[in-house]
């Protein structure tokens, strides 16, 4: 391995840990602000009613999801209408960690209550520019011109 590559694969190490943060650390200040969609149907209902609104949509899933024919289904579709209206998109796997940012449960609690469903978040706050949102859009941005057109995170339990 030569020194330009021990760099390179320090540096982007680093620079997914910051951009694993910056997601983390947006999603949690935009559900204080009430700023988050949550559930594949609810996402659809609003980009369906308000799409301008939304700046960034999250597609969730883990290894058992990938199966899931249905939920590859709504992602395809929710891709494509993101790319169409130019939301920025990124997948990310790590359901548990992801519930745990977002203070849910994991399973149906003692009250029956089904947990919401993680795959799909919507994160809608055109008006306050977060500059986690920044720098996750950047991120975004930087992963199309590499032709990446929906960038992974993997969320690190913690």
């Amino acid at each position: 391995m030569t020194l330009e590559e021990v760099v390179g694969c320090s540096s982007t190490e680093i620079k997914m840990e910051t951009v694993r943060e910056a997601l983390e650390e947006l999603l949690v200040a935009a559900q204080r602000q009430n700023c988050l969609t949550v559930g594949v149907y609810e996402s659809a209902q609003l980009m369906n009613v308000d799409p301008d609104c939304v700046v960034l949509c999250v597609l969730a899933t883990d290894e058992e999801d990938e199966s899931d024919v249905a939920l590859q289904i709504h992602f395809t579709l929710i891709q494509a209408f993101c790319c169409d209206i130019d939301i920025n998109i990124v997948r990310v796997s790590g359901m548990r960690r992801l519930a745990q940012v977002l203070e849910e449960p994991i399973s149906t609690d003692s009250n029956a209550n089904e947990p919401r469903d993680l795959h799909c978040i919507l994160v809608t706050n055109p008006q306050a520019e977060h500059l986690k949102l920044n720098e996750v859009g950047s991120y975004c941005k930087e992963s199309r011109c590499r032709n990446q057109w929906v960038p992974s995170i993997a969320l690190q339990e913690r």
